[in-house]
């Protein structure tokens, strides 16, 4: 028989067969550890039921988050791009795709996008029922 005739069958077969290779094995890369805000606070957990938010949040170039700050603890994974925060007299500080902290745990801060593309990131609040993620200041 012609094995030419015969290859588009064999391949055929073969697609419809289990894979013989192993499975990926699955792997944890551990983002953050600590105990401390990005500021080197200590922070608490509030009182009450506990309640966890996670966001994803888009800043647009040029846009400024306006000045606020967190009752709860907050960490932060940047997704995409890059963010500068304002902590007044603590300075500021730019964190770029991949950086993970926990924010400033009640301390005024302002962020803006200083780049030319969106920021995204991932807010995971660790708060309480009835207490607010998030206070405007200004």
């Amino acid at each position: 028989m012609d094995m030419r005739l015969m290859l588009p069958g064999m391949v055929a077969a073969m697609a419809w067969m289990p894979s013989l290779a192993a499975p990926p094995e699955t792997s944890v890369e551990t983002l953050l550890e600590t105990d401390q805000t990005i500021l080197g606070e200590s922070f608490a957990y509030p009182t009450g039921r506990a309640y966890i938010t996670a966001a994803r949040l888009t800043v647009p170039p040029g846009a400024t988050v306006s000045l606020h700050q967190h009752p709860v603890p907050l960490f932060v994974y940047i997704l995409q791009g890059e963010i500068i925060v304002d902590y007044g007299s603590r300075g500021t500080r730019t964190y770029r795709k991949g950086d993970a902290f926990v924010e400033a745990f009640e301390w005024p801060h302002r962020a803006r996008n200083g780049g030319k593309g969106n920021v995204k990131l991932l807010a995971v609040y660790t708060g309480a029922e009835g207490v607010p993620n998030s206070m405007p200041l200004e």
